[in-house]
């Protein structure tokens, strides 16, 4: 990967994923999100490869559950890029406004949090 997608976020095909992400690359994907979401709670990061100021929202994000105690929380990952029709399928399930970056959190097959850009955090998340 070239500096200047280094620096500004360039294509990620998701090999540099944190371990900690699951991603959702189909409907079965998100499916198992919800599914998942009956045992705790699921947290969305709908995140664009492309984006300086997702890259740098990722970023924070992903220092703050490397900081914390996050184990009852299950964290999935999805790239806006290559798929915006699941993006389109989450905004319609839940009635949550599409955003980019954007977290939706689901616990029982239902949105109990969503926050976009500069309200990601996972301190609210973890005292809802």
């Amino acid at each position: 990967m070239s500096i200047f997608n280094n620096i500004f976020g360039g294509n990620s095909n998701g090999s540099s994923l944190k371990e900690f992400w699951n991603e959702i690359q189909s409907s079965e994907d998100l499916e198992a999100a919800v599914e998942a979401s009956k045992l705790g709670k699921v947290v969305i990061f709908k995140h664009s490869t492309r984006c300086m100021i997702s890259k740098t929202v990722l970023r924070n994000f992903e220092r703050q559950i490397e900081s914390e105690s996050v184990d009852l929380l299950k964290f999935y990952y999805l790239d806006l890029l290559n798929h915006r029709d699941i993006s389109n399928e989450i905004a319609q399930k839940f009635s949550v406004v599409h955003q980019s970056p954007q977290i939706v959190v689901i616990e029982n097959s239902q949105v109990i949090h969503h926050a976009s850009h500069d309200n990601i955090d996972l301190s609210l998340i973890l005292a809802l």
